[in-house]
């Protein structure tokens, strides 16, 4: 059968939006990995710290969630080839519902393939034209295309703005129902919402509470529960979403957790979850046992070195003159205003033969930040040792030049 050829407007429209990609120093280049994700990887045949993963309790690649999911490879096979509501339910998948849920202290819990899929499902299904979402402005993309699938009124405040929450959530009073959303960790900045303040904002005005706890599930809390149980407010957040592709082991697969009546209208109508193929058993083991590890002695261990692994790195750079946004959250944005340096100077920290440790990190640039404020963001985990920081910063000091 011969290939339809695309139209040759449209292949010079696509073209010239790559090159002006490539022109603004913003193409992405993939670059792949020769070994397991951890503190240190193999690329090109050459070892790098790795200061760019979500790996936050080093547990891609640990030695009992390898053996959990491989366990649950050899015992249920490959995939579930079905939907949850069809064929596709496993005990593998209930049992982990059932631990998330314990462990966040909510009524119920349900698991999407993934996080941007489970923010997907959920405003569609939750809100109509009557109601309104009131959503913070640096809130990820999965929210932010999430509430675009929802006939809901829209209201955006200023990122973390007690202040602009309580103006928005004004101008939404005619709405039947109003939810609240926000990022527990904005993850290009590092920063924490002040979820306990959010909520009592919310309150005064009868809204409900959502909080996406990607960037906060299993490194922070007593238990690693995230920014509810940070801040204290477990009881009053309606729906935390979150994600077993971080701290959670790294594989894949997301959730949301909540009230009972609004987890289970989710499995009713929310459509990611009808329409896309369960999560497979092997990474659902190693979750679970991922997540045993976050709410053991040993996860409360890994996070106080994931602490201060971030303490250490943040004094160095800021001792060499650096500049940090502020925050112990183990997102450390390096800040270089310039696009084009920024670029620079990953390729300059990932060069082999500068002096120093080949250090693997991505910089950011508009329209993923905004417009002068480009970056490295740098990534810790609990794997890398306190030789690593001293290392990464060392790197860093040369690159600058």
């Amino acid at each position: 059968m011969e290939r339809a050829v695309i139209d040759e407007s449209t292949t010079t429209d696509v073209e010239n939006t790559l090159t002006e990609i490539r022109a603004a120093g913003l193409f992405k280049a993939e670059r792949a990995l020769e070994s397991p994700q951890g503190p240190r990887v193999q690329i090109d045949d050459t070892e790098f710290l790795n200061l760019c993963t979500n790996d936050y309790l080093g547990l891609a690649s640990s030695a009992g969630v390898v053996t959990a999911a491989h366990d649950a490879l050899d015992a249920y096979g490959f995939g579930m080839a079905s939907v949850r509501f069809i064929s596709g339910t496993h005990v593998e998948h209930q049992a982990l519902e059932d631990e998330i849920t314990d462990w966040l202290g909510t009524d119920d819990t349900i698991l999407f393939p993934s996080c941007f899929d489970a923010n997907g499902g959920v405003f569609e299904t939750l809100l109509g034209e009557e109601d309104a979402v009131v959503s913070d402005e640096l809130n990820h993309a999965s929210i932010i295309d999430g509430i675009r699938l929802s006939k809901a009124q829209r209201f955006r405040y200023k990122n973390r703005s007690l202040a602009d929450l309580e103006v928005q959530l004004t101008a939404a009073a005619k709405a039947r129902r109003t939810l609240v959303v926000t990022d527990g960790v904005f993850s290009m900045d590092g920063y924490i919402a002040p979820l306990d303040q959010v909520c009592a904002v919310a309150e005064k005005h009868g809204a409900m509470v959502m909080v996406d706890d990607s960037h906060a599930g299993g490194i922070l809390g007593d238990t690693g529960a995230g920014t509810p149980e940070l801040f204290g407010v477990r009881d009053r957040v309606d729906l935390v979403s979150g994600t077993l592709g971080k701290a959670l082991g790294g594989a894949s697969g997301g959730y949301v957790s909540g009230r009972g009546p609004l987890i289970e209208l989710l499995r009713q109508r929310a459509r990611p979850y009808l329409f896309s193929n369960a999560v497979p058993p092997m990474v659902v083991a190693g979750s679970r046992a991922a997540l045993s590890f976050a709410r053991s002695e040993a996860g409360v261990e890994a996070r106080a070195r994931l602490a201060a692994n971030a303490a250490r790195f943040r004094s160095l750079m800021a001792d060499a003159g650096f500049e940090l946004l502020s925050g112990e959250h183990p997102i450390v944005p390096v800040m270089i205003p310039d696009a084009e340096e920024a670029v620079a100077m990953a390729a300059r920290l990932g060069s082999p033969g500068s002096g120093q440790v080949p250090v693997y990190v991505r910089a950011f640039a508009y329209p993923v930040v905004p417009m002068g404020r480009s970056r490295l963001r740098v990534q810790l985990s609990a794997a890398h040792t306190i030789a690593d920081m001293d290392a990464a910063a060392a790197a860093f000091i040369a690159a600058r030049g």
